[in-house]
């Protein structure tokens, strides 16, 4: 496939980039920089010829249909990953180039869509307080956050729910990652007091992007439409920590999902759907 990538030149991205050449696709990288950054140069390497670059402001909805015309898969990284200033830039930037996406993707008739949501639909590190109903997270949660870069990937989500409803052969997959890393964090990170908004969870930057390419694949009949999929690691952060220690202090009034446990090293998110419906999991430990 020939599959576009929006935000190539960040870090989630380049690797994505990486994971996409090395499985035989063409890409096209976009990116708001003029230039290929250095770091992507360098991890394209001898694949320079199944690589292309576009430098395009996606909030522009005539520069995105050019941007994608020719494509058949588009992963969709690009935007503000945090609140910034916690008023309009983040939301705003997200949701235009979001909508933008899946709206020219529709026009173009490119079916596959995997764009990048994150944990903080739920009330996490962003919040005033975060708000859990039952541990570990999963898709199934309520999504309430009170600060706008979470609420832009909620909208994001909703609209990749709206675009199916008009374009029912289309596919969209929000990837509702944790902080993707190139390695795992720990007491080098930032003191695990500090991770409970977080709940101490993580990703290796290689498997968010195999989660991306996984969401792509035109061959999977298990899920059609819009879904949306926690991406985590299935273990905390911090070996020398218990999680159900962690729960009980911080968190003592969450109680854990039926049939579910979280103790030992097992993380906060359940990935399950990701496995079950996309094939996806965490190798990197």
């Amino acid at each position: 496939m020939k599959i576009a990538i929006t935000g190539c030149n960040g870090s989630v991205g380049r690797r994505v980039v990486l994971c996409a050449l090395r499985r035989g696709h063409h890409v096209r990288g976009i990116d708001l920089s003029p230039d290929t950054s250095e770091a992507l140069i360098a991890l394209v390497g001898n694949k320079a010829s199944s690589f292309d670059y576009h430098s395009a402001d996606l909030r522009d909805f005539d520069a995105v249909l050019r941007v994608l015309e020719g494509c058949q898969a588009v992963a969709h990284l690009a935007g503000i990953p945090n609140p910034t200033d916690y008023k309009v830039q983040a939301h705003n930037t997200n949701v235009v180039i979001s909508w933008n996406i899946l709206r020219a993707a529709a026009e173009l008739g490119i079916k596959h869509v995997a764009q990048a949501s994150s944990v903080n639909v739920v009330t996490l590190v962003y919040s005033q307080k975060p708000d859990f109903h039952y541990f570990p997270l999963d898709e199934e949660h309520p999504c309430l956050p009170d600060e706008p870069y979470g609420l832009s990937k909620v909208i994001a989500e909703l609209q990749g729910s709206t675009i199916v409803r008009r374009y029912p052969d289309m596919r969209v997959a929000s990837l509702r990652f944790s902080w993707s890393v190139p390695e795992k964090p720990g007491a080098h990170w930032k003191p695990f007091s500090r991770a409970a908004t977080d709940l101490w969870g993580w990703v290796h930057e290689d498997d968010t992007a195999e989660a991306f390419l996984l969401a792509l694949k035109p061959d999977n009949a298990r899920w059609s439409g819009h879904e949306a999929f926690f991406i985590s690691a299935p273990i905390i952060s911090y070996e020398e920590l218990d999680s159900k220690d962690l729960r009980l202090e911080y968190w003592p009034d969450v109680p854990v999902k039926e049939g579910k446990d979280v103790s030992g090293q097992k993380g906060f998110f359940d990935c399950s759907k990701a496995q079950r419906l996309l094939g996806w999991v965490h190798k990197a430990m």
